[in-house]
């Protein structure tokens, strides 16, 4: 293999917005997130609503709910 050709792979901290902070390596570094493991409605059973770029408000405005 060619020497000095691949990225560095680092130490790397995925911190989601609900506050949870995952320790992992990475290429990329450091990196923000809007939806964990530990939020997810999925794996939380919570029903949670998730509104990405207002994309509740166009839906209600578009059929016309309030």
């Amino acid at each position: 293999m060619k020497a000095d050709i691949h990225p560095k792979y680092v130490s790397a901290k995925i911190k989601c917005a609900c506050g949870n902070v995952i320790e992992t390596r990475s290429y990329a570094g450091d990196m923000s997130i809007e939806i964990c493991s530990n939020c997810h409605p999925f794996f939380t059973g919570k029903s949670k609503v998730v509104d990405t770029t207002g994309r509740v408000d166009k839906f209600k405005k578009k059929y016309k709910m309030k």
